[in-house]
């Protein structure tokens, strides 16, 4: 059962019983500035629920679709992460950041006034088809038992390898400084990463302005739940 705005039980037993018995998947509308295990904890500690976990990471300044598996269904996560994603997002030209997105200052300032809507598009669609890509250093990704965030936090070195990512679809505006897009791609892309490289391929430099991911597989945030959708759930016995 995969739990959504039209079918969530209205009580915490009905809930609770479908959880218990053979487990369930969320839809949730992960709000900005929270990280995707603080939306994991909540849930859990609210139904005090042993088996959660999250189908695929958003970063605290990236809102959007967040698919939580309980009970049973945390061994069909991977089926989840494995879906191809759907994003819409800006990219800030003319700057970059350490992050890649605005957790940082802009650094490596740069005029962009030479840019044109041309420019953008030919080098959006460049990106379609299969590509190697880097992560950021400033992400959740394990290399050598640590997330590479800890190592970047602490300034310490450590070689990062690319990964093969699949761009399905791109599709660009330029409303100068910004790019808005519209981006399907597959597992484990990283669209900061995208921000940089486009930034770099117009000589521009780049970084993620905003982010809300909409899709993943044929799921859709319109669908999704709220936090308080959840939490707010009463018992049968309430008035």
């Amino acid at each position: 059962m995969v739990f959504n705005r039209t079918n969530i039980p209205d009580n915490i037993e009905d809930f609770l019983h479908q959880i218990n018995d053979e487990g369930c998947a969320l839809l949730i509308d992960k709000p900005l500035d929270w990280t995707s295990f603080d939306v994991v904890a909540k849930i859990r500690n609210k139904f005090r629920i042993k088996k959660i976990g999250h189908a695929g990471t958003l970063d605290p300044l990236a809102d959007g679709l967040l698919i939580l598996c309980l009970g049973k269904f945390t061994k069909k996560i991977n089926q989840f992460q494995d879906l191809p994603k759907e994003y819409i997002g800006k990219v800030k030209l003319g700057a970059t950041t350490k992050s890649f997105d605005r957790e940082f200052e802009e650094e490596n300032i740069k005029d962009i006034s030479e840019i044109s809507d041309i420019d953008v598009i030919r080098v959006a669609e460049s990106f379609l088809g299969e590509q190697e890509q880097t992560p950021p250093m400033f992400s959740a990704k394990k290399v050598k038992g640590k997330r590479l965030y800890e190592y970047a936090r602490k300034e310490q070195e450590i070689e990062v390898k690319s990964s093969l990512v699949n761009f399905y679809e791109v599709k660009c505006k330029f409303d100068s400084p910004f790019i808005e897009f519209r981006i399907k791609c597959s597992k484990g892309t990283y669209i900061r990463s995208f921000a940089r490289d486009i930034g770099i391929k117009l000589n521009t430099g780049g970084y993620l302005s905003s982010l809300r991911r909409t899709k993943i597989g044929d799921f859709d945030v319109k669908d999704a739940l709220t936090i308080t959708d959840i939490i707010e759930l009463k018992p049968k016995t309430a008035n």
